[in-house]
C-alpha cells in the first residue's frame, strides 16, 4: 500500500456524527458484495432500516444505476438515508454491522484522495462541518505523512496511472514527479504565511507560475526554479468589489449539470460585500489560508487540467465563491462577518466545487483563462 499524506489540519480528523452527508439527498451506489452483506443482513432483521423509504426497498435497484453499483440506498422522503438513526446521528449499517459493511462512498466521505506514484494524498471536503470546523483550530500548516487519521489502505478518489502522464507545467511542457511535489509543497509552504492575506498568496502564485514558463530542463531541474522563487510576497488585498467574484462562481456553476445548478440570487449582493463583508474580511484570514491550503493539496486540476496557472485559477474561485456565500448569508441575516458565517459559506462553496460542479469541466475552463473565458 502507498504512503499516506495529509494536511496537519485534517491529521487527526475524526466524524462527529453530524449526519450532514446522510441528510444530503444523494444518491448513494452499493457495490455488489456490499449489496449482497446488507441484503442478508435486512432478512435477517440483523440491520433494520431507521426511516421509512420513500420509494419501493430499502435497497433501490433501477435501470439506470452508477456503473459498478448493484444498488442506491434509499432516502426517506425528506431526503434522509434510511438507515440514519436521527437521534444519535449515527448510521445504523456502520453501528450494527461494522465499517465493511458500508458503500465506498460512506466509507470514504469527506476524503478526497490523490493517488499516484508518490503516494496517496488526502484532502476533506469542508461540506462536512466536522471538516469545516477545523480550518478554524489554531494548527500551523503542513504536509505531513502517516497521518493518525488515514492510515495506509486503499482510497476512493483520482488515481493516476503509473505509466500516465504527471502534471502539466504549461500546456506545452510536462513537469517530473519530484517537480510537481516541490509545487505542491510551495503552494503549501505559501499558504503557511500567517503574515499574508489569501489574496497575497494567490496573487504569488500566479507570479511564481510565470516565472516557471520559461523554464528549460536542459539548463535546470524544475526542483531547482522552484527552490529559487523569490520569497517575497506579491502584495494584493481583498478586492473592492464581488463583480470578479460573482464572475468566477458562473464559471463554477456553468459545471454543474443543468438538473443540479442552482439559481444565485444575487440581488443587493454588491452593497452585502461593502457592508457586512469587506471591512470584516481580514479577520478571519486564518481559516480562508487554511482552506486555500486545503485545495492546493491533493488537487485534482494538476492532472484534470492544462497547466499549473489552470491549479492558482481553481484555487482563485475557491475564494471567491466563500465570498459570495460570505456576502449572501450575510445580506440575509443583516450580520457582519462572523466566524460561523464564514465556516457556512466555505461549506457552500465546497459543496458546489465538490459535489456539484463536474471536476474536468471545472479543470478546462480554468486551463481556457479567468472570468472572461467563461462560456
Amino acid at each position: 500500500m502507498s504512503q499516506v499524506f495529509a494536511l496537519s489540519i485534517h491529521a487527526h480528523y475524526r466524524c462527529r456524527h453530524s449526519g450532514v452527508c446522510c441528510t444530503a439527498d444523494w444518491d448513494v451506489p452499493v457495490e455488489l458484495p456490499v449489496f449482497r452483506t446488507l441484503e442478508a443482513a435486512l432478512r435477517a432483521r440483523t440491520l433494520v432500516p431507521q426511516g421509512t423509504p420513500h420509494d419501493d426497498g430499502d435497497l433501490l435497484v433501477t435501470e439506470d444505476l452508477p456503473e459498478d453499483a448493484a444498488a442506491i440506498l434509499a432516502r426517506t422522503e425528506a431526503g434522509r438515508c434510511v438507515f440514519h438513526h436521527a437521534p444519535s446521528g449515527l448510521c445504523a449499517v456502520h453501528r450494527d454491522l461494522g465499517e465493511p459493511a458500508l458503500p465506498a462512498t460512506c466509507r470514504h466521505f469527506p476524503r478526497l484522495a490523490v493517488t499516484d506514484p508518490r503516494g496517496t494524498f488526502i484532502s476533506l471536503t469542508h461540506f462536512c462541518p466536522t471538516a469545516a470546523a477545523m480550518l478554524f483550530d489554531d494548527v500551523p500548516i503542513a504536509i505531513v505523512d502517516n497521518p493518525p487519521a488515514f492510515p495506509p489502505g486503499e482510497y476512493e478518489g483520482l488515481t493516476a496511472d503509473p505509466e500516465a502522464f504527471p502534471p502539466l507545467l504549461t500546456p506545452r511542457m510536462l513537469m517530473d514527479l519530484p517537480g510537481y511535489a516541490a509545487w505542491e509543497r510551495h503552494m503549501v509552504a505559501r499558504c503557511a504565511n500567517t503574515s499574508v492575506s489569501v489574496e497575497s498568496i494567490l496573487a504569488t502564485l500566479a507570479r511564481d507560475v510565470e516565472r516557471l514558463h520559461d523554464f528549460d530542463p536542459a539548463r535546470d531541474t524544475l526542483v531547482g526554479r522552484i527552490a529559487s522563487l523569490p520569497p517575497e510576497v506579491q502584495p494584493a488585498d481583498a478586492p473592492v468589489a464581488l463583480r470578479d467574484s460573482l464572475a468566477w462562481m458562473a464559471g463554477v456553476l456553468a459545471a454543474v449539470p443543468e438538473d443540479l445548478r442552482p439559481v444565485l440570487d444575487d440581488t443587493n449582493l454588491e452593497a452585502a460585500y461593502q457592508v457586512y463583508v469587506r471591512p470584516s474580511w481580514g479577520e478571519w484570514q486564518a481559516p480562508l489560508r487554511r482552506y486555500l491550503a486545503a485545495k492546493a493539496f491533493a488537487n485534482w486540476t494538476a492532472y484534470q487540467g492544462r497547466s499549473l496557472m489552470a491549479v492558482v485559477r481553481g484555487l482563485t474561485a475557491a475564494i471567491a465563491l466563500v465570498r459570495v456565500e460570505a456576502a449572501r448569508r450575510c445580506r440575509d441575516a443583516r450580520i457582519t462577518l462572523d466566524g460561523e458565517t464564514l465556516r457556512e459559506a466555505i461549506r457552500q462553496a465546497d459543496f458546489m466545487l465538490n459535489h456539484l460542479a463536474v471536476g474536468e469541466e471545472l479543470a478546462a475552463t480554468w486551463s481556457r483563462g479567468g472570468p472572461e473565458s467563461v462560456g
